[in-house]
């Protein structure tokens, strides 16, 4: 029955989480942390560092890491396959639709559409992060919080939109400005 767990909470990760590893940490947190309770929030910390340590994706390195902690080598083997089931099945449905309509204006929109997504998901996961490692506690409520990620979502979505600038500025910027916003609340 843990097995069943293990592979079903991240293979929900694997299918929600968009956007690479640090977009993946808050669904993690919540999976890990909040729903099941299989580690603490400093526990959580550590996964994080382990993760950055050693050599492969984040979330896969979580999974691998948390399964091996509550169920050994077949919980590692089942929630590293449940991580990575449903990103196959999206990468290889999302290939075959790019590949037949790349040239499509609403293709090319969709994709720039998506950027702001990612940008804000990763400034909330980079803030709850700082949060744990300045002052070794509980980060802030999420629930709490919310419109803090709306209106970086927005600002991104304008500025990437309407000025054409470089994300990795706008995901920079949304970051520090994110984590500022979390230590002025």
């Amino acid at each position: 029955m843990m097995l069943l767990k293990l592979f079903w909470s991240f293979f929900q990760i694997g299918l929600f989480s968009i956007g690479g590893g640090y977009a993946a940490m808050p669904i993690i947190q919540h999976q890990v942390v909040e729903i099941n309770g299989w580690l603490s929030m400093i526990e959580f910390g550590d996964v994080v560092t382990i993760s950055q340590m050693t050599p492969g994706p984040i979330a896969i390195n979580s999974a691998t890491f948390v399964g091996t902690r509550i169920a050994g080598l077949p919980g590692a083997i089942m929630a590293t396959i449940g991580c990575v089931t449903p990103s196959i099945i999206i990468v290889l449905t999302l290939a075959y639709i790019y590949y037949k309509y790349r040239n499509l204006s609403v293709m090319q929109g969709v994709l720039t559409g998506l950027r702001p997504a990612v940008v804000a998901m990763i400034a909330s996961a980079g803030l709850s992060i700082i949060v744990l490692a300045f002052w070794n506690s509980n980060p802030i409520s999420f629930a709490s919080t919310d419109w803090i990620s709306v209106v970086l979502f927005a600002a991104s979505l304008l500025i990437l939109h309407k000025f054409k600038a470089d994300p990795v500025w706008v995901m920079s910027g949304a970051g520090l400005i994110g984590c500022l916003a979390y230590m002025v609340l």
